[in-house]
Protein backbone atom coordinates (compact mmCIF):
# COMPACT_ATOMS: atom_id res chain seq x y z
CA UNK A 1 0.00 0.00 0.00
CA UNK A 2 1.36 3.55 -0.88
CA UNK A 3 2.15 5.91 1.86
CA UNK A 4 1.33 9.67 1.67
CA UNK A 5 3.83 11.57 0.39
CA UNK A 6 5.43 14.11 2.69
CA UNK A 7 4.31 17.85 2.77
CA UNK A 8 7.53 19.47 1.13
CA UNK A 9 6.70 16.79 -2.19
CA UNK A 10 3.44 18.14 -2.06
CA UNK A 11 4.39 21.38 -2.02
CA UNK A 12 7.01 20.94 -4.71
CA UNK A 13 4.75 19.01 -6.90
CA UNK A 14 1.47 20.74 -6.73
CA UNK A 15 0.61 23.53 -3.94
CA UNK A 16 3.68 25.54 -3.79
CA UNK A 17 4.69 25.08 -8.00
CA UNK A 18 4.16 27.60 -10.19
CA UNK A 19 3.45 28.49 -14.03
CA UNK A 20 6.87 29.96 -14.73
CA UNK A 21 7.03 32.88 -17.77
CA UNK A 22 10.90 33.13 -17.02
CA UNK A 23 14.04 30.82 -16.93
CA UNK A 24 17.16 31.06 -15.43
CA UNK A 25 19.97 30.54 -18.20
CA UNK A 26 20.74 26.81 -17.20
CA UNK A 27 21.15 24.59 -19.45
CA UNK A 28 19.14 21.40 -19.63
CA UNK A 29 21.30 18.36 -20.47
CA UNK A 30 20.13 14.81 -22.33
CA UNK A 31 20.62 13.19 -18.85
CA UNK A 32 17.85 14.79 -17.76
CA UNK A 33 15.54 14.98 -20.87
CA UNK A 34 15.91 10.82 -20.66
CA UNK A 35 15.55 11.35 -16.95
CA UNK A 36 12.08 13.11 -17.37
CA UNK A 37 10.71 10.49 -20.12
CA UNK A 38 11.73 7.47 -17.54
CA UNK A 39 9.53 8.78 -14.76
CA UNK A 40 6.67 10.50 -16.63
CA UNK A 41 6.44 7.43 -18.93
CA UNK A 42 4.73 5.06 -15.88
CA UNK A 43 1.60 7.09 -16.00
CA UNK A 44 -1.36 5.73 -16.99
CA UNK A 45 -3.21 5.94 -20.19
CA UNK A 46 -6.57 3.98 -21.75
CA UNK A 47 -5.57 0.85 -22.17
CA UNK A 48 -2.04 1.68 -22.08
CA UNK A 49 -2.13 3.07 -25.13
CA UNK A 50 1.00 5.81 -24.38
CA UNK A 51 -0.33 7.50 -27.69
CA UNK A 52 1.69 11.06 -26.54
CA UNK A 53 5.21 12.17 -28.37
CA UNK A 54 7.50 14.78 -27.25
CA UNK A 55 10.02 16.64 -29.54
CA UNK A 56 12.03 18.68 -26.80
CA UNK A 57 13.00 21.74 -28.73
CA UNK A 58 16.31 22.84 -27.13
CA UNK A 59 18.70 24.12 -30.06
CA UNK A 60 18.63 27.53 -31.78
CA UNK A 61 17.94 26.13 -35.38
CA UNK A 62 14.93 24.80 -33.40
CA UNK A 63 13.52 27.11 -31.58
CA UNK A 64 13.52 29.57 -34.50
CA UNK A 65 11.38 26.70 -36.33
CA UNK A 66 8.91 27.05 -33.61
CA UNK A 67 9.14 31.16 -33.30
CA UNK A 68 6.72 31.56 -36.13
CA UNK A 69 3.78 29.58 -34.61
CA UNK A 70 3.91 31.28 -31.51
CA UNK A 71 1.24 33.73 -30.35
CA UNK A 72 3.06 37.10 -29.81
CA UNK A 73 2.97 37.28 -25.61
CA UNK A 74 4.80 33.56 -25.51
CA UNK A 75 7.91 34.29 -28.03
CA UNK A 76 10.22 35.97 -25.80
CA UNK A 77 9.39 33.39 -22.78
CA UNK A 78 9.81 30.37 -25.32
CA UNK A 79 12.97 31.57 -27.01
CA UNK A 80 14.51 32.11 -23.59
CA UNK A 81 13.18 29.03 -21.76
CA UNK A 82 16.31 26.22 -21.99
CA UNK A 83 13.61 23.54 -23.36
CA UNK A 84 10.02 23.81 -24.97
CA UNK A 85 8.58 20.01 -25.11
CA UNK A 86 6.18 19.84 -27.81
CA UNK A 87 3.18 17.97 -26.55
CA UNK A 88 2.11 16.14 -29.35
CA UNK A 89 0.00 11.82 -29.90
CA UNK A 90 0.89 9.44 -32.91
CA UNK A 91 -2.13 9.29 -34.95
CA UNK A 92 -1.24 5.63 -35.17
CA UNK A 93 -0.61 4.91 -31.63
CA UNK A 94 -2.61 1.58 -32.38
CA UNK A 95 -0.14 0.09 -34.13
CA UNK A 96 1.82 -0.13 -30.84
CA UNK A 97 -1.10 -1.70 -28.93
CA UNK A 98 -0.07 -5.85 -29.68
CA UNK A 99 3.07 -5.06 -27.22
CA UNK A 100 2.30 -2.36 -24.88
CA UNK A 101 -1.93 -4.13 -23.94
CA UNK A 102 -1.27 -7.74 -25.11
CA UNK A 103 -4.51 -8.09 -22.68
CA UNK A 104 -6.82 -7.40 -25.50
CA UNK A 105 -5.55 -8.94 -28.23
CA UNK A 106 -8.79 -7.35 -30.52
CA UNK A 107 -7.82 -3.58 -28.74
CA UNK A 108 -5.53 -2.86 -32.32
CA UNK A 109 -8.73 -3.12 -34.35
CA UNK A 110 -10.76 -1.44 -32.32
CA UNK A 111 -9.36 1.55 -32.78
CA UNK A 112 -7.83 1.23 -36.11
CA UNK A 113 -11.59 0.82 -37.49
CA UNK A 114 -13.02 3.98 -35.44
CA UNK A 115 -11.08 7.03 -36.53
CA UNK A 116 -13.25 9.00 -33.89
CA UNK A 117 -12.25 6.91 -31.34
CA UNK A 118 -8.50 6.89 -31.80
CA UNK A 119 -8.94 10.62 -31.96
CA UNK A 120 -10.24 11.17 -28.90
CA UNK A 121 -8.28 8.50 -27.18
CA UNK A 122 -5.08 10.01 -28.30
CA UNK A 123 -5.76 13.86 -27.65
CA UNK A 124 -7.22 12.36 -24.00
CA UNK A 125 -4.12 10.36 -22.92
CA UNK A 126 -1.67 12.63 -24.87
CA UNK A 127 -2.98 15.54 -22.51
CA UNK A 128 -2.80 13.09 -19.51
CA UNK A 129 0.72 12.42 -20.60
CA UNK A 130 2.22 15.80 -20.51
CA UNK A 131 0.14 16.58 -17.37
CA UNK A 132 2.68 13.54 -15.78
CA UNK A 133 5.38 15.34 -17.82
CA UNK A 134 5.13 18.88 -15.59
CA UNK A 135 4.76 16.47 -12.52
CA UNK A 136 7.84 14.63 -13.49
CA UNK A 137 9.90 17.68 -14.21
CA UNK A 138 8.85 19.39 -10.99
CA UNK A 139 9.67 16.06 -9.19
CA UNK A 140 13.41 16.18 -10.32
CA UNK A 141 13.58 20.09 -9.38
CA UNK A 142 12.29 21.81 -12.59
CA UNK A 143 9.77 24.62 -13.30
CA UNK A 144 7.61 24.49 -16.32
CA UNK A 145 5.22 26.47 -17.99
CA UNK A 146 2.47 25.13 -20.23
CA UNK A 147 0.46 27.26 -23.07
CA UNK A 148 -2.10 26.36 -25.74
CA UNK A 149 -1.08 29.70 -27.27
CA UNK A 150 0.05 28.89 -30.59
CA UNK A 151 -1.07 27.65 -34.25
CA UNK A 152 -1.00 24.01 -33.96
CA UNK A 153 -0.57 23.81 -37.82
CA UNK A 154 2.00 25.50 -38.10
CA UNK A 155 3.91 23.37 -35.64
CA UNK A 156 3.07 20.30 -37.57
CA UNK A 157 3.85 21.58 -40.62
CA UNK A 158 7.24 22.83 -39.41
CA UNK A 159 7.68 19.70 -37.09
CA UNK A 160 5.66 17.02 -38.18
CA UNK A 161 5.54 17.17 -42.41
CA UNK A 162 4.25 13.47 -42.73
CA UNK A 163 1.18 13.92 -40.47
CA UNK A 164 1.52 11.40 -38.25
CA UNK A 165 2.07 12.94 -35.28
CA UNK A 166 0.00 16.05 -33.82
CA UNK A 167 0.75 19.17 -31.69
CA UNK A 168 -1.15 19.25 -28.87
CA UNK A 169 0.47 21.63 -26.02
CA UNK A 170 3.66 23.09 -25.82
CA UNK A 171 5.29 23.05 -22.61
CA UNK A 172 8.91 25.25 -21.75
CA UNK A 173 11.01 23.43 -19.35
CA UNK A 174 14.14 24.64 -16.96
CA UNK A 175 14.75 26.17 -13.58
CA UNK A 176 12.04 28.82 -12.94
CA UNK A 177 13.21 32.86 -12.29
CA UNK A 178 10.39 34.12 -9.89
CA UNK A 179 10.86 37.51 -11.07
CA UNK A 180 8.56 36.76 -13.90
CA UNK A 181 5.47 34.98 -11.80
CA UNK A 182 2.08 36.90 -11.91
CA UNK A 183 0.68 36.86 -8.50
CA UNK A 184 -0.63 33.35 -7.73
CA UNK A 185 -4.58 33.20 -8.90
CA UNK A 186 -7.12 31.97 -6.86
CA UNK A 187 -9.16 28.57 -6.88
CA UNK A 188 -12.37 27.41 -7.00
CA UNK A 189 -13.75 25.78 -3.81
CA UNK A 190 -14.55 22.37 -3.12
CA UNK A 191 -19.01 23.26 -3.04
CA UNK A 192 -17.89 25.11 -6.59
CA UNK A 193 -16.65 21.95 -8.68
CA UNK A 194 -16.91 19.33 -7.11
CA UNK A 195 -20.38 16.76 -6.37
CA UNK A 196 -20.26 13.36 -4.10
CA UNK A 197 -23.39 11.44 -5.03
Amino acid sequence: MSEPLQAAALDQILRSARTFNKFLPREIDDATLRALYDLYKWGPTSMNTQPGRVVFVRSAAAKEKLKPALMGGNVEKTMNAPVTAIIAYDTAFYEQIPTQFPANPNARDMFAGNAALAEATAQRSSTLQGAYLIIAARALGLDTGAMSGFNAEAVNTAFFPDGKWKANFLLNIGYGDATGNYPRGPRLGFEEVIRIE
